[in-house]
C-alpha cells in the first residue's frame, strides 16, 4: 500500500471522499505534500489555524514549555503558570461577567461541559438550540444539532431539547421557566455562515433574562478575530452567561474551553464534586500555544484587517453569475453557489490547481472561505483567480 491507501485503511474515515493530501509540512498560508506541491490553504483547518501554519511565536512557546514539562496531573488539581496566564488573559478580553475558564480538549467537550454547568447551576432540565445548529458530534452536542439526518441513527439522545429558528423573534416564546439554557452559534456555521440580526440577538438576551435561563454562545468558529473582533457577539451589543470557545484558540493545538462567572463555575465543585472531569484539559503545552496566539492577535492589526480582506473578497466575487450570495463576516465567508454546481467537484478541481477550499455540513451549495487571518491580499487574489477560472469552466459547460 502507498501512504494514502494506508491512511484510508488504518485511520478511521468520516466521509467516503477525503481530500487525501499526503502532507509533508505546513507554513504560513501553505500546506506542502510529499511531492513538494504547495497548496494555498483557504480553510485553515476549518477556522482553527488562525494565524497561519507553524507561526514562529507559537512554535517557540510550545518548544519552551516542552523543555519544562508536558502533562503533570488531571485538570483542576495543580497550579501551572502557563495555563493560569491563559485563563487570566481570557478574562481580560471577555466581558466582566466571564471571569473563570474551564479548559478542555475540544470544542464539543466544551459544549458538553457548558450544558452540564447550565443544568447544575439553574437546577432546570430543558435546553434550547436552533434549527440547523451544529455544536459538535458527541451525544450531548448531537442532541442540540438542528439537523435530523445527522441525528436519527443515534437515538435516544437527550430529552427535553426544544428548537428556535434563527432570526425569528416569535420562536423565542419556547424559552420558559423550565429552560436551563439556550445554546446558540453567534454565526451559524454548518447552515451556511448565517448571521443573526441585532434585533434577534437582543431579543434573545432579553427573553433569557426574563425567563431566568442562561445564554450559552458558541464562538468555536467565529471567535478570536475572524469576524473583526475578539468575538462575534461583540457586534450585537450583548454578552453570554456562558461562552464556549475552541478551534482558533489553539492556533493549531487541540483545545476548547467554556467560561462563566466564578460563582456559576463553582457549581461544578460540589453536589457532586468533579462535576466535569478531563485528564488533558489545561495541558501546559497546548496552553503555551494558545497564549502565544492571543499575544500575536493583541500585538497586531490582524483582526481589523480581517474586515478589509472580507471586502476585497466580496468585490472580487460579487458579480459572478454562478455565485448567488455571500454569507458571513470577516474571514468567515460562505459562497452560496448555483444549483448546477457540485460543490465537492468544485473543491476537487481547485485542489488540483493547488488551492484548498471546503464545503459546509448542512448547506450543500455552500463553499467555505476561512483562510488564516495572516493571509495576504496577493494570496487571496491567487486563490480567487483559481476559483473564478473553475467557475468559468462551469459557465462554458452549462
Amino acid at each position: 500500500m502507498d501512504r494514502i491507501a494506508e491512511f484510508k485503511y488504518f485511520q478511521a474515515q468520516t466521509t467516503p471522499f477525503p481530500l487525501a493530501i499526503d502532507v509533508q509540512r505546513a507554513e504560513g498560508s501553505y500546506i506542502f505534500d510529499t511531492r513538494g506541491k504547495a497548496y494555498l490553504d483557504m480553510v485553515a483547518g476549518v477556522s482553527a489555524v488562525n494565524i497561519g501554519h507553524s507561526h514562529p511565536r507559537v512554535v517557540e512557546a510550545i518548544k519552551s514549555q516542552l523543555d519544562q514539562y508536558m502533562h503533570v496531573m488531571v485538570y483542576g488539581e495543580f497550579a501551572q503558570e502557563i495555563p493560569l496566564k491563559l485563563c487570566k488573559l481570557l478574562e481580560v478580553i471577555t466581558p466582566p461577567n466571564l471571569t473563570t475558564t474551564y479548559l478542555t480538549n475540544s470544542g464539543t467537550e466544551a459544549i458538553e461541559g457548558a450544558i452540564k454547568l447550565a443544568k447544575r447551576h439553574t437546577a432546570r432540565y430543558k435546553l434550547i438550540s436552533a434549527k440547523n445548529a451544529y455544536h459538535g458530534s458527541t451525544h450531548g452536542a448531537l442532541s442540540l444539532m438542528g439537523n435530523e439526518k445527522m441525528r436519527r441513527n443515534y437515538y435516544p439522545l437527550l430529552p427535553a431539547v426544544d428548537t428556535i429558528v434563527f432570526n425569528d423573534i416569535d420562536s423565542l416564546s419556547v424559552i420558559d421557566q423550565d429552560t436551563a439554557a439556550v445554546v446558540l452559534e453567534t454565526i451559524q456555521g454548518s447552515a451556511g455562515f448565517v448571521e443573526p440580526t441585532i434585533e434577534f440577538m437582543q431579543a434573545l438576551r432579553a427573553r433569557c433574562n426574563e425567563a431566568g435561563a442562561l445564554l450559552i454562545l458558541d464562538e468555536i468558529q467565529p471567535g478570536f478575530g475572524r469576524t473583526g473582533a475578539w468575538f462575534a457577539f461583540e457586534h450585537y451589543g450583548i454578552s453570554p452567561d456562558i461562552l464556549v470557545i475552541g478551534k482558533a484558540l489553539g492556533a493549531g493545538m487541540p483545545v476548547g474551553a467554556f467560561m462563566a462567572h466564578h460563582s456559576v463555575m463553582q457549581s461544578l465543585t460540589h453536589d457532586p464534586m468533579l462535576g466535569h472531569i478531563t485528564t488533558f484539559g489545561g495541558n501546559a503545552v497546548v496552553a503555551a500555544g494558545c497564549l502565544a496566539h492571543l499575544k500575536v492577535l493583541h500585538d497586531t492589526n490582524l483582526m481589523n484587517k480581517a474586515l478589509e480582506k472580507e471586502q476585497h473578497i466580496r468585490q472580487r466575487l460579487a458579480h459572478h453569475s454562478l455565485i448567488r450570495q455571500i454569507n458571513g463576516k470577516g474571514l468567515m465567508l460562505a459562497l452560496i453557489l448555483d444549483k448546477t454546481i457540485s460543490v465537492p467537484q468544485l473543491v476537487n478541481a481547485c485542489l488540483e490547481k493547488g488551492v484548498i477550499f471546503f464545503n459546509l455540513l448542512f448547506q450543500s451549495q455552500a463553499l467555505r472561505i476561512s483562510p488564516p487571518l495572516t493571509i495576504s491580499i496577493e494570496e487571496i487574489d491567487k486563490a480567487i483567480d483559481v476559483l473564478l477560472s473553475v467557475l468559468d469552466q462551469y459557465d462554458l459547460t452549462n
